[in-house]
């Protein structure tokens, strides 16, 4: 993520007088670029590939108590109660809420912020690199901030999501510390099962549901590109000498496309964040322990996680303020706690949101132990 400022003389001139003794000078000019940067803001961070933009954006005005009925997105035969995932605080894990699908759900909503500021002397030798920069930081701590959020939701209403007594996790015990096409067709399978239609049947012709993306740890996307050499069968071993290789095709695929955006028709989300020990396995963990009985088996020092997303299903929501004056969804405004004696230059900026899971059929998952 980078934010640019074009050395144009218009921009040249305002940064310059940011820096001006003639307190009103500067501080408009502060405004200014705050009114001209805010949007560019918003939209990098809205355009990030991460966990936190898979969610279905609702904007609201700023001064609204936002709500959202449940019988608009529930079929009219499901069960009289369903779960709802939200958090009362950016970070926190989920709560699971078991409301009527009759009933208006109030939006639980939070503010995520970040204050940035700066030498007045960059400012005043035109150093537009620094400015840039500064802004850059506003993005990527808003866009960490959500990435937290966003994550703990999700890996949350995974660990405990049972529909119809099945469960939602599988764990991958065909071949220990492999994920194999094999791992990723019984995904499918899981998620058609669970995506019914609202009779309990098979969904209207081009209306079935399955996996449309899948999030995994880079030694997962390993494993996928290690479908051009190795076998990928799960009935054979090394041993027997009846190992079986993809179709020549598929290899090629593989082989000629290392960085795999897809694999057998699924979009592939590659983060650091997941793998055995890192950030979102141990958010996962803290969720498992209260999870469903599959996830209770979690064991974080020797297991990856595999998450499966149905981006078809309105399920993941994020609701979103939208300020009344400029219409945009960030705001950022001047600083004004420094004085010149101070001689800085601050900006803070803000959003508030909501993010909800409002079905958790739209999740799947499986846990793979490198020690199976």
């Amino acid at each position: 993520m980078k934010i640019t400022l074009k050395r144009t003389p218009e921009q040249i001139e305002l940064v310059k007088a940011m820096a001006s003794r003639n307190r009103s000078v500067a501080y408009e000019a502060q405004v200014a670029l705050a009114e001209f940067i805010g949007p560019v803001l918003a939209e990098v961070v809205n355009n990030a590939p991460t966990i936190s933009n898979l969610f279905t954006t609702l904007q609201f005005n700023a001064d609204d108590n936002p709500s959202i009925p449940l019988d608009l997105y529930y079929d009219i035969n499901d069960e009289d109660y369903v779960k709802v995932y939200s958090q009362s605080h950016a970070g926190g894990l989920p709560t699971n809420q078991v409301l009527p699908t009759m009933s208006e759900l109030k939006i639980a909503t939070y503010s995520l912020d970040s204050a940035v500021s700066f030498d007045r002397r960059y400012a005043a030798k035109s150093r537009l690199d620094v400015v840039s920069k500064t802004f850059t930081r506003v993005a990527q701590e808003i866009l960490a901030k959500q990435e937290t959020t966003s994550a703990s939701l999700v890996m949350g209403s995974l660990a405990d999501a049972v529909t119809s007594s099945t469960d939602h996790l599988r764990v991958s015990s065909q071949t220990g510390g492999r994920f194999l096409l094999d791992d990723m067709n019984k995904m499918m399978t899981l998620s058609k099962r669970i995506n019914t239609s609202f009779l309990g049947g098979t969904p209207a012709a081009g209306q079935s549901r399955g996996i449309t993306d899948l999030i995994v740890s880079p030694e997962i996307v390993e494993e996928l590109r290690a479908m051009a050499y190795n076998p990928i069968n799960t009935y054979a071993t090394a041993s027997t000498g009846n190992d079986i290789a993809a179709p020549d095709e598929l290899r090629m695929s593989v082989y000629n496309s290392a960085g795999l955006p897809e694999f057998y028709g699924i979009s592939i989300m590659e983060i650091l964040e997941l793998g055995v020990g890192k950030k979102f396995t141990n958010v996962f963990q803290s969720a498992a322990a209260a999870g469903s009985t599959t996830a209770q088996t979690w064991q974080n020092a020797n297991d990856d996680l595999v998450v499966g997303l149905d981006r078809s299903r309105e399920s993941l929501v994020r609701a979103v303020a939208v300020d009344s004056e400029t219409g945009g969804e960030f705001t950022l405004m001047a600083d004004d706690q420094y004085s010149i004696r101070q001689n800085k230059i601050g900006y803070f900026g803000s959003l508030e949101e909501g993010r909800m899971v409002l079905d958790d059929r739209a999740l799947v998952g499986t846990i793979i132990n490198y020690n199976a």
